[in-house]
């Protein structure tokens, strides 16, 4: 479990802002997300890939939009629990490259699947989807594994993804 359970996260939301009363929340968090690659690059725009307890799992800050009071903030990684890796986890680049083709049959196509910080806002109406706010390559998208579907091959991050911390990792919800 990360900084926050479910009871916990759905009590913050369900308050609102204590500050100012507003009932829109900011929430940040590291979210899974699939990419397609071909040569290292992506060609798609990516798919969140999360349900709602690791979406709770990632999160590590909680703002209101109205007054931009922070009601929750933690510094542990995201993703192993580490503490005061979160700046590691949003500032570095990516632990695992994706190479240009498979390793092992040198197929163009590769699917990604990575730890991405993401914005999304709850209140106030309709819940939007989750903002990236990184993009494959840059610091804060951390891809956790490849795989080539021409032949199965699949790769994936040893350690901590987000924060190097040594494995083992614990097991998310």
């Amino acid at each position: 479990m990360g900084a926050l359970d479910q009871p916990a996260f759905e009590l913050a939301i369900d308050a609102g802002c204590p500050a100012c009363g507003g009932a829109t929340l900011e929430i940040h968090s590291f979210i899974d997300r699939t990419v397609g690659i071909m040569l290292a690059e992506a060609t798609t725009a990516g798919k969140w890939a999360h349900d709602g307890e690791k979406f709770v799992d990632g999160t590590y800050r909680i703002t209101c939009v109205t007054c931009k009071h922070v009601a929750f903030s933690s510094d542990m990684c995201p993703r192993c629990n580490a503490p005061d890796k979160l700046a590691i986890a949003l500032g570095e680049p990516s632990k695992l490259a994706v190479p240009k083709r498979c390793p092992k049959c040198n197929e163009l196509e590769l699917l990604a699947i990575a730890l991405v910080p993401a914005t999304a806002k709850s209140g106030g109406g309709e819940t939007p989807k989750p903002q990236p706010l990184a993009e494959l390559g840059d610091p804060g998208y951390h891809v956790v594994a490849f795989a080539c579907e021409a032949c199965d091959h699949a790769v994936v991050a040893e350690g901590c993804p987000l924060c190097s911390a040594a494995a083992p990792i614990r097991v998310r919800p």
